[in-house]
């Protein structure tokens, strides 16, 4: 079985590149599942139910980060979207899930959990250890298929959640930066590790964003809008993950980075 995940999706143009990349990657991979991080899919920054059903049909779970509240609105919207997991270390009040179930095409079940880093992000969350070590004590044992999406900013805090979770889940990813790394491995415990997946977004740009927005912000010190980059070269980065559907041990992980015209 082969599982595909999908660093943050950027903006229209990226939506518009997973939509046209993504059925061009199950065929090639034979891959019977997709999973993607959608929460800068809204205009750079969130995402939106219109965003979700842009998506639908071509991915199957969607996850969020910090950014999950950015669109006004979404805070009544993200009940009705069965497919979207939001950080499950949020505060229990807040609405949406952390983690779900979903039926395989393929045949068995996927289960997928969202998790935010608490070093350096703006938000506040509670700890990701913690929060995760409870989920998969109340996944049904007969799951055995197990994705993590680790939305967090320090490189350590990344690869501490991997080996806290070595030989229990099936695959530990990691998103936020936009910046894919290239330190993909299967562990002897059967679990497939990333740092960082990337992003699906321009690829002449900074995380996205237009290059001299951002030059300015830094050269200058002064806040000015940040542009998305819609058109043009979008690249997607993503990462092949092969397991086995019985005992959810992964075997191989295959880093991706496709470029399109937009």
């Amino acid at each position: 079985m082969k599982i595909l995940f999908i660093g943050d999706i950027v903006g229209k143009g990226g939506r518009e590149a997973v939509r046209r990349l993504v059925p061009e990657l199950r065929r090639e991979y034979n891959i019977q599942f997709v999973v993607a991080n959608a929460e800068n899919s809204a205009s750079g920054s969130g995402i939106s139910a219109s965003c979700v059903r842009d998506l639908s049909g071509v991915v199957d779970v969607i996850t969020l980060g910090d950014h999950t509240w950015d669109q006004k609105g979404f805070e009544g919207e993200i009940s009705l979207c069965k497919n979207v997991i939001r950080p499950a270390n949020y505060a229990k009040c807040q609405p949406g899930r952390g983690y779900g179930v979903f039926d395989n095409p393929a045949g068995g079940s996927v289960a997928v959990i969202a998790l935010q880093g608490k070093v350096f992000m703006r938000e506040s969350a509670y700890c990701p250890f913690e929060t995760v070590d409870g989920i998969l004590k109340n996944l049904p044992s007969n799951v055995k298929t197990i994705l993590v999406d680790f939305h967090a900013e320090a490189t350590s805090e990344k690869l501490a959640m991997q080996y806290f979770l070595d030989g229990r889940v099936t695959a530990v990813v990691g998103t936020h930066t936009h910046v894919p790394t290239r330190d993909g491995r299967v562990s002897v415990s059967g679990t497939a590790m990333l740092t960082d997946t990337g992003m699906v977004g321009a690829d002449i740009s900074v995380l996205g964003r237009a290059v001299p927005d951002v030059l300015q912000k830094f050269t200058t010190g002064m806040p000015n809008r940040l542009a998305v980059v819609e058109k043009g070269a979008i690249r997607l980065d993503g990462a092949v993950i092969t397991y086995d559907a019985a005992t959810g041990k992964a075997s191989q992980i295959e880093t991706i980075s496709r470029i399109i015209e937009v």
